[in-house]
């Protein structure tokens, strides 16, 4: 069942390989230690996580289907392929986004916009001329205000901290990330927080939601967009010969079932995603909405009076059902089961139990900030940039800016509290 309009959604994280001939670690590349030793990892067979990934994504797809129809069914199935992809691909904002604003290396931030705008090519005109081919699809487009800037900012400092975003931090639960099971709690927590103080939010001053798309016709907007990225995309280029005199090339496409792919190939697979998601579900593909129904689904069992919140007033219906019923959630589970199953298919499922102190607080402070930031954002990497932009959105364009600095703040205080080394001198 849809929920209340208020509800946006979201993106991406990256682990760390240690070469794919040997282990991938079930940290991100954002890990907040240093690699566990092997006594420290949960050594199981992989060709029993992936026959049992295999046997969990069926069972979600039947459950779906037999619960709410095809649509969600399918739904699953999408979401399956969103975790495959971002698993083999290793496709990540946060570390891509870390990565320019230490190193000037941008490999990570073209590929995003890549995707972006091959998003953005199916998305604005399927929106506005999907009823000619029988689909009914809409686009995210919120209010630019300050509370999208505020949580924005929140969500770019969080994901730095945390290692990964919405999508991110659910790939890599998938993928076998215990750490990465405290920020998703967290980021639960922080969604369902939000809500909570959504009134004062939603009174902010913002401006109307705008769209390219409709402002200035489908193609119109599309033109513009690629306008933009094409602009980021040579700045980023330009800043990384400047800094190197060379280019990061990313690494190269092995095996289409046992990864890795290249990043070339990861944007086929996640704009295959999006694509698909318009097509079936009738809007841009998500991620943080489903986590906040989690949330309230929760906390409503437990005796919490979510119904007397102004924002899970109309929304009962949703908390109380299955949370196979919304759609965003279906995609969730399916994301997760299907990074599970590229894990065990690479040989890469161990789940690694030392964690420090650091690694929990981070994990629980970030968490805490992507959840409420995403919220009052109205989404984060996927729902408010992909999304948003993809639909033609300003605020998905202010997200992006206000997201980077927050990212730029994330970054120093990694440096700070000695997640990462000192910054390498400029050339």
């Amino acid at each position: 069942m849809a929920l209340p309009a208020p509800l946006g959604q979201e993106g991406y994280g990256k682990p760390v390989r240690r070469g794919w001939a040997g282990n991938m670690t079930t940290r991100t590349v954002d890990a907040t230690t240093e690699a566990a030793g092997p006594a420290a990892d949960m050594r199981v067979p992989q060709w029993a996580v992936a026959a049992l990934a295999a046997a969990a994504l069926a069972g979600l797809c039947a459950a779906a289907w037999a619960t709410t129809g095809r649509t969600l069914g399918l739904a699953v199935l999408i979401g399956a392929l969103a975790g495959v992809s971002l698993y083999h691909a290793a496709f990540g904002f946060t570390a891509g986004w870390r990565r320019f604003i230490r190193e000037r290396r941008g490999a990570g931030l073209r590929a995003q916009f890549w995707l972006v705008g091959a998003t953005a090519v199916i998305a604005m005109p399927l929106i506005g001329y999907g009823d000619l081919i029988g689909v009914r699809a809409w686009g995210y487009v919120f209010p630019v205000g300050i509370a999208v800037a505020v949580g924005a900012f929140m969500f770019g400092l969080g994901m730095q901290l945390a290692g990964g975003c919405g999508s991110g931090t659910l790939f890599t639960v998938g993928g076998g990330s215990t750490r990465m099971v405290i920020t998703l709690a967290f980021f639960i927590a922080g969604g369902l927080l939000a809500t909570y103080h959504w009134v004062f939010w939603a009174g902010l001053p913002r401006l109307p939601a705008t769209s390219l798309a409709r402002t200035l016709t489908p193609w119109g907007g599309v033109a513009v967009t690629l306008a933009v990225l094409a602009a980021l995309w040579a700045l980023s280029r330009r800043a990384e010969w400047r800094a190197h005199g060379n280019y990061d090339a990313g690494r190269p496409f092995r095996s289409l079932w046992r990864g890795p792919w290249s990043p070339a190939v990861g944007v086929v697979g996640l704009t295959a995603v999006g694509g698909l998601t318009l097509a079936v579900l009738g809007r841009p593909w998500g991620i943080t909405s489903g986590l906040t129904l989690w949330g309230a689904q929760i906390a409503h069992a437990a005796g919490v009076p979510v119904e007397a919140w102004p924002y899970w007033t109309n929304a009962m219906a949703a908390v109380e059902g299955s949370p196979l019923r919304d759609g965003t959630s279906a995609m969730n589970f399916g994301l997760i089961a299907g990074a599970t199953l590229a894990a065990g298919l690479a040989g890469h499922f161990r789940p690694t139990l030392a964690l420090s102190t650091r690694d929990v607080l981070t994990a629980m402070a970030g968490g805490l900030l992507m959840g409420y930031g995403a919220r009052i954002a109205f989404g984060c990497n996927i729902g408010a940039f992909l999304g948003g932009v993809a639909s033609g959105s300003l605020h998905g364009w202010l997200w992006l800016v206000l997201a980077f600095v927050g990212s730029i703040a994330g970054v120093w205080l990694r440096e700070r509290i000695g997640v990462d080394p000192p910054r390498a001198a400029a050339h």
